[in-house]
């Protein structure tokens, strides 16, 4: 795929098999894997790579590889995700603990949502976090998200969790009044 977005630090692109280093450090890492489904080694890590990598043959969007420009390494994943039985559409996040700290996922997912919109046309974007999550709700919040419900994963995840979003027109009107 040749969709690449870009922040003043990062590059986001399509997954690459070059990416499973990056992959693998936010998978298997406790910290930073606890609200991803939980610590992979390597080889599940490589399924969930292709995973996403997948979607973009599939459906033509999927989460972007996030790489750091100042040292060329992939940090994590984030954009658009909606897989078969999803409870919206969503942009969601992982970083690698290293990069935790610095503001890349709100970076990152500030590009992906105007994306999601301008690009796929979506209405809405929701975001599935971990009620114990402080971290992913402040970048939500950081966002411009609200808590909006409570909602289930598919299996095999089946997990209660709460959707925070915003729909386009919300995104927009934070995104003008920031301009004044």
């Amino acid at each position: 795929m040749s969709v690449t977005l870009e922040t003043d630090r990062l590059i986001l692109r399509p997954p690459v098999k070059e990416d499973l280093d990056g992959y693998a450090e936010l998978m298997g890492d406790e910290q930073s894997a606890r609200y991803l489904g939980g610590v992979q080694l390597r080889p599940a890590a490589w399924r969930g790579l292709a995973s996403v990598a997948g979607s973009w043959s599939l459906l033509g969007f999927g989460m972007f590889s996030v790489v750091e420009k100042a040292s060329g390494a992939c940090i994590g994943r984030i954009g658009p995700w909606r897989p078969e039985g999803w409870p919206g559409t969503e942009v969601g996040w992982g970083i690698v603990r290293s990069a935790w700290g610095k503001g890349y996922a709100t970076e990152a997912a500030i590009a992906c949502v105007d994306w999601s919109f301008d690009v796929l046309g979506w209405s809405e974007v929701i975001h599935t976090i971990d009620s114990a999550n402080a971290a992913s709700k402040a970048v939500a919040r950081g966002l411009g998200s609200s808590f909006m419900r409570m909602d289930r994963l598919p299996p095999p995840f089946d997990i209660e969790l709460e959707v925070w979003g915003q729909t386009r027109e919300q995104w927009r009107a934070r995104a003008q009044a920031a301009k004044r």
